[in-house]
C-alpha cells in the first residue's frame, strides 16, 4: 500500500492565508466559562412557510441527498417550485426528474436542465430565487460564492468544505450575503429539531451547571462504494465515489460526523484550542480515507472533549451525544441527567399520529427549508453559516490530526493554506490525487 507523499505539517501551516481575510476574531465564540448567562427561550418553530409569491429553487446536485433536499423544499410550504437542474451526469438529472414526477408530480424543462462542471452557473442565471447547494462538498466554496454574487438565498448542505481554504471561502461570501439581505441556511438539522433545541435551552440555562465537556460517538456500518468501471476516467471515478475520497468528502469525520461534532460546538459555545487525533483503516475497500478516527478537542480553559466515529460493518453501532456539567449530563437529543446518573428530565414526544401537540418534532430536513422561506417571504434574513463554517474547521482540525499523528492549534488550522482537490475539473486523468491511504507519521498530500 503506497502512502503519499509532498506534504508534511510544516507546509500544512502558511502564514498567508488568513492575513488578507481576517476572520480570527469573526470566528472566535464570545461566550466561555465564567462569564453572565443569559436566559435562552425557544424560538417559535413554524409546521409550514406562510404563502407568498412563488418561489422558484434550483438544484445543483441532483444526487440522491440532492433530490431528497428538493423534496424537502417542496413540502415546506405553499408556492414553491423547482425549475432548473444542475449536475455532472445526466443519469443523475433523469433519476431526479423521475422521482420528482413520480412523487411531486412536478416536470422540469427540458431547457432548465444543465449538464456539466459549469452547470451551476446555468442553475443561478436560470431565474430562481433560491438554490439548494447539494454536490460533493468540494464543491460548495465556489458555488456559495456564485450564488451571492448573483444574489440568490441559499441552502448549503453540510459540510461547507473540505479543507480550510474553501471553508475561510464560504465565511467571506456569508459576510457578504448578510450585507446584501440574503438568507443562507445549512443543513446541519439539529439546530432547528425541536427535541435538540429544547435540551440546548435547558442546557443553557443552567440545567446541569457549568459545562465541563464532552463525549460524542457516532459509529455505524460502512458506507457505499462504487467499484470503477474501464471508461471511467479518474474524475468520473471519483465523482461516482466521491464519498470515499477525502478531496471530495472530507473524509467520514467532515462528511458525516459532522453533525454530532456540530452539536457538541453548538453547546460548548466556543472553538478548541488545539486537537489530538488519531485513526485508520482496517475494512474500507475503496478510496484514500479513514473507516475510524478518535479525537481530543482542548480549550482554552483546560476543558476536553473526546470525539470518535467509526464505518465499519459487523461491529456495535452507537450514537452519544453528552454534555457533560458540574450538576449533571445531557443526552442532548432530549434528556437531562445528575451527576448519579438519575434521569431528571425527558423531552415529552407526543404519541404516534399526535400532529397537534405542542412538543411536536417536524422533519428537520423540511423544517431547514421552512425557516428559510419563512425569512425570505417575512423579510428577516436568516444566515447560520458561521456556526457550519465553525463546525466544518473543527472536523477538518480532527481529520488533519489524524492524518499527520500532530497535534493541531486553532491558530495553525486558520493560518492553513491546505486546499485539495484539482483546481481544472474535466474528465480525464487528475493529476497528484490517488487512491493511497494516509499514514500517520508520514508527509501525506491530505493533511
Amino acid at each position: 500500500m503506497k502512502v503519499k507523499v509532498g506534504m508534511d505539517r510544516r507546509n500544512f501551516i502558511s502564514t498567508s492565508a488568513l492575513g488578507t481575510l481576517g476572520v480570527a476574531g469573526i470566528l472566535s465564540s464570545c461566550s466561555g466559562a465564567g462569564q453572565k448567562r443569559n436566559e435562552v427561550n425557544l424560538p417559535t418553530l413554524l409546521d409550514q412557510a406562510p404563502d407568498g409569491r412563488v418561489l422558484k429553487a434550483g438544484l445543483i446536485g441532483c444526487g440522491g441527498r440532492g433530490t431528497g433536499a428538493a423534496v424537502n423544499f417542496l413540502d415546506a410550504g405553499p408556492n414553491l417550485q423547482i425549475t432548473a437542474l444542475g449536475d455532472v451526469f445526466q443519469d443523475k438529472i433523469d433519476n431526479c426528474r423521475a422521482r420528482l414526477k413520480e412523487e411531486k408530480n412536478i416536470e422540469i424543462a427540458d431547457e432548465n436542465c444543465f449538464l456539466g462542471f459549469d452547470s451551476y452557473e446555468k442553475v443561478i442565471d436560470s431565474g430562481v430565487d433560491i438554490v439548494l447547494l447539494c454536490t460533493p462538498p468540494h464543491f460548495r466554496p465556489i458555488h456559495v460564492e456564485a450564488a451571492v454574487n448573483a444574489r440568490k438565498h441559499i441552502f448549503m448542505e453540510k459540510p461547507i468544505g473540505v479543507d480550510p481554504v474553501g471553508a475561510r471561502q464560504v465565511l467571506a461570501s456569508s459576510k457578504k450575503a448578510q450585507a446584501a439581505g440574503l438568507s443562507m441556511v445549512s443543513g446541519t438539522i439539529r439546530r432547528v429539531q425541536k427535541d435538540y433545541m429544547e435540551t440546548h435551552r435547558r442546557v443553557a440555562n443552567g440545567a446541569i451547571g457549568e459545562i465541563t465537556g464532552a463525549n460524542i460517538i457516532r459509529n455505524g456500518g460502512a458506507l457505499w462504494y462504487r467499484t470503477r468501471l474501464p471508461e471511467w476516467s479518474d474524475m468520473e471515478y471519483m465523482l461516482r465515489n466521491w464519498v470515499n475520497f477525502c478531496w471530495l468528502s472530507g473524509d467520514l469525520v467532515t462528511e458525516q460526523f459532522i453533525h454530532e461534532i456540530d452539536v457538541m460546538n453548538w453547546h460548548l459555545g466556543k472553538n478548541p484550542e488545539r486537537a489530538i487525533g488519531w485513526g485508520g483503516r482496517q475494512r474500507r475497500v475503496s478510496g484514500d480515507l479513514y473507516d475510524f478516527f478518535s479525537i481530543e478537542y482542548v480549550y482554552e480553559n483546560g476543558m476536553r472533549a473526546h470525539c470518535a466515529s467509526r464505518q465499519i460493518n459487523g461491529c456495535t453501532n452507537k450514537k452519544v451525544e453528552q454534555i457533560n456539567g458540574t450538576k449533571g449530563y445531557a443526552d442532548a437529543a432530549g434528556k437531562i441527567f445528575d451527576l448519579k446518573g438519575n434521569l431528571v428530565w425527558e423531552y415529552p414526544f407526543p404519541a404516534e399520529g399526535d400532529t397537534t401537540s405542542e412538543w411536536k418534532v417536524t422533519n428537520p430536513f423540511v423544517q431547514e427549508h421552512i425557516n428559510l422561506v419563512n425569512a425570505i417571504r417575512t423579510g428577516n434574513p436568516v444566515n447560520d453559516a458561521e456556526a457550519q463554517v465553525n463546525s466544518t474547521l473543527i472536523a477538518i482540525m480532527g481529520r488533519i490530526s489524524a492524518y499527520t499523528g500532530k497535534d493541531v492549534t486553532w491558530e495553525e488550522l486558520m493560518n492553513s493554506d491546505l486546499y485539495l482537490g484539482p483546481k481544472v475539473y474535466a474528465f480525464a486523468p487528475v493529476p497528484g490525487i490517488t487512491e493511497e491511504i494516509p499514514l500517520a507519521g508520514v508527509p501525506n498530500t491530505a493533511g
